[in-house]
Order: structure tokens, then C-alpha cells, then sequence
């Protein structure tokens, strides 16, 4: 009887994965029908995310440009890393990084650039040398200086892919709107953060920031990916919105300083505790900042 009872147990748990946020599961009468929209469904979705109210530049009292990490390692991140492997599970659910490399591939993200100041814009095909290293066995050197084509299994290539990320970094401005009386959060800059591919292999391979997107560009984009609600899996949440509200741990090493805009750990290096009591600082001080205008 246990056994009988954990085996329906795990079918269950593996339907419900399978079928995680699909449109018509429950009126479908063949497996085709599962995952299409009803016309109703197509006239009363909001297919655009939530548009940003116009901010007039009198308005901002008060602001500051951070740099922070999201590190994918913390569980409160997972919705963001995963899936990493797409084979075993629907089309409907996406990593991130997969979201935005599909849609760079295809032409839809067209401007990414080379740092977060938007500077330089770099090509789909300059990326992509970044993420691939192939390598020639000495096998297949020994074909090429034979003057024979090198065979595919002597070629060694090795390709960055979604479980590689191992976080992102994002640029934003907290401005305090006198309008309103309230600080608020605008999200600037988004960058996936990869192993270097040329040293993957070593223990501590160097962390390359691969591109930047600027993120109101790709808004539409992720507002139709969604990622992984862990308390509901009838309410999927879109990459967009997880974004905009803040729904994730990150921790700052930069903000907009006189010293141009040097890093945390340019002024406290090899120490992690004292960057992180840092970061907690320059937090409390925008924090601090919207409770100072309520004192009288």
C-alpha cells in the first residue's frame, strides 16, 4: 500500500510539472488543444506589461545609481536560473538566460552593448565567440597537417549555456519623487554574468560579463516569458514583473561616487565581509534618506 501511494505520488508530482501553467489543460479534449488560448482568453489578456508613469526630471528631489549582484546560488534566486535543462520538461518553461539568448539569436533583442554606461553595441556574432571555444585534438592537427579534412570527434567544443550563469548583474537609479513623497526603484541595466569559456575548466574561473541590455528595450520580451511560482503554479509570474518588483536577494558592489564610480571592492579588497557591511551601508543610506524628509 506505501509503495502503491509513492508511486502515485511521484506520477502526480511529475504531471503537474509537465503541465505547469499551459492555457486549456482543463477543457482540452486532446493533448494538441493544451497550452492554445481561446479567443476569449486572447481579447481579455493584457499582453504588454505595466507601462512606467511619466517622471518629470523636477520632480526627482533626490537620487542614486547602484550597481548590484544577483547571485543564482541563493534559493530565494532559483526562479531565475531555473530550468537548465529544457529537454525533460515543457516548452512553457524557460530559464532566463535562455529567454534572453533566444530571442538575441532570433533578432528580436537587437542592441546589447559592452558595459552598463550603454558606451559601445556589439554584434550577435561577437557574443557568440565569447560564449564557444573549439579545440583541436592532436589527432585532428595531425589530419589538417596531412592536408585531410579534420573528423568531428577530434574536435573538442565547448558552449556556455543556461546552468553556466552563476548570477546577473543589473544597474538601477532609487530617486525619491517629491510629487508623490515616496523613493522609488527604476531598473536600468540587466547583464548576464558567465564563466570565462577559454577557462571554464579551472576551480575559480574568471567571471566575464558576457553583454548589457538596456531594460525598458526588452520589457515586452519578458513579459510574455514566465518563470516559476513556487506557491502557486496557476499564477506563473513573468520575468518582467519579478524584475520590477524587486523579487529577488541582490547585494550592491557599486554605486555613482566622485571616484568614478569605483567598485567596492576597489577600496576594500580581499575582504567579503567588510564589501558586504558595505553594501548594507550604502542601502541604509538611500533608505535613511526617504525617512529624513518625514522629520520635522
Amino acid at each position: 500500500m506505501n509503495w502503491r501511494n509513492f508511486l502515485l505520488t511521484i506520477t502526480l508530482v511529475t504531471l503537474t510539472q509537465g503541465v505547469f501553467a499551459q492555457y486549456n489543460l482543463l477543457n482540452a479534449t486532446t493533448p494538441e488543444e493544451i497550452g492554445l488560448k481561446t479567443e476569449a482568453q486572447k481579447e481579455y489578456d493584457n499582453a504588454k506589461p505595466l507601462e512606467y508613469g511619466f517622471i518629470d526630471d523636477k520632480d526627482v528631489l533626490w537620487s542614486k545609481m547602484v550597481w548590484e549582484k544577483i547571485v543564482l546560488d541563493e534559493r530565494i534566486n532559483f526562479p531565475l536560473y531555473y530550468p537548465v535543462d529544457t529537454m525533460n520538461i515543457g516548452k512553457e518553461r524557460r530559464s532566463l538566460y535562455d529567454v534572453l539568448f533566444k530571442n538575441i539569436k532570433n533578432g528580436r533583442i537587437a542592441n546589447l552593448y559592452t558595459d552598463s554606461y550603454f558606451t559601445d553595441k556589439v554584434s550577435f556574432a561577437q557574443v557568440q565567440e565569447g560564449l564557444i571555444r573549439i579545440d583541436t585534438l592532436d589527432l585532428g592537427y595531425e589530419q589538417y597537417n596531412a592536408g585531410e579534412p579534420i573528423s568531428p570527434e577530434y574536435v573538442d567544443t565547448t558552449k556556455i549555456e543556461a546552468f553556466h550563469v552563476q548570477e546577473y548583474r543589473i544597474k538601477g537609479l532609487w530617486y525619491f519623487d517629491k510629487r508623490q513623497g515616496e523613493l522609488k526603484y527604476r531598473l536600468i541595466a540587466l547583464s548576464p554574468i558567465v564563466p570565462d569559456v577559454y577557462f571554464i575548466d579551472s576551480d575559480e574561473p574568471d567571471l566575464v560579463e558576457s553583454y548589457w541590455l538596456f531594460f525598458p528595450d526588452i520589457r515586452d520580451i519578458l513579459n510574455e516569458a514566465m518563470c516559476f511560482n513556487n506557491k502557486n503554479t496557476a499564477m506563473p509570474i513573468s520575468f518582467d514583473h519579478i524584475l520590477n518588483a524587486r523579487r529577488f536577494n541582490a547585494n550592491m558592489y557599486k554605486e555613482e561616487n566622485v571616484y568614478q564610480d569605483r567598485r567596492i571592492e576597489d577600496y576594500i579588497p580581499n575582504n567579503a565581509l567588510m564589501q558586504l557591511l558595505e553594501s548594507e551601508r550604502i542601502r541604509t543610506k538611500i533608505r535613511d534618506f526617504e525617512l529624513d524628509q518625514w522629520q520635522y
